[in-house]
């Protein structure tokens, strides 16, 4: 039985994707392919939890989670700006860009990662950071490109990008591909209009 590698993300609209890209270019530029692997517009997303391998029977277990967690809480605006890296400022490696939420982003994530848990799906451990990651490093980075990517860092600001309206959560597969992945979204669940 083949599994589907699943994960629960917020989408953004094409308007704000194309805006973070523009917003990043100078970064992109600095920093150059061969040192950092960015990631293409169109597969940015705020991960919610990661799912992992999943059987496509379980499928509708996931769905129903999901409208249930969804309608218990309100859509809600963000905003999306800043440049950071994980794991450490030190040791960039993955770029992000930052998003300031109000607390019913944590709190969605939070009964999405209970609910998946009831489903028998591990809890992460990490603290929820929400971010949307630009780029990571490629592997066998060499400290002179550690250094360039910091220096890059430290010296491009980035301000406020965007207001993103937060109206649903999305369950993605992701198929590995040589080229990178490729997302497709399965299943859609609203947020709450009140």
């Amino acid at each position: 039985m083949s599994l589907l590698r699943a994960f629960i993300a917020i989408e953004l609209s094409q308007i704000i994707l194309e805006t973070i890209e523009r917003q990043t270019t100078r970064l992109r530029q600095t920093v150059g392919d061969d040192i950092i692997r960015w990631v293409p517009p169109q597969n940015m997303h705020l991960t919610l939890k990661f799912i992992g391998g999943i059987a496509a029977s379980h499928l509708d277990f996931l769905k129903q989670m999901l409208t249930r967690e969804a309608s218990t809480h309100p859509q809600f605006d963000m905003q999306i700006g800043g440049l950071g890296s994980f794991p450490s400022s030190r040791m960039p490696r993955i770029l992000w860009v930052g998003l300031h939420a109000p607390a019913v982003l944590t709190s969605l994530h939070k009964s999405i990662e209970t609910g998946a848990s009831r489903l028998g799906y591990e809890k992460e451990e990490r603290a929820f950071s929400p971010h949307l990651t630009i780029g990571r490093a490629r592997q066998n980075i060499t400290p002179a490109e550690l250094s360039k990517v910091r220096a890059a860092l430290d010296t491009i600001q980035l301000g406020n990008i965007a207001i993103a309206r937060v109206d649903s959560v999305h369950l993605f597969k992701s198929d590995l591909q040589s080229g990178g992945s490729i997302y497709t979204k399965l299943f859609s669940a609203p947020l709450s209009k009140s």
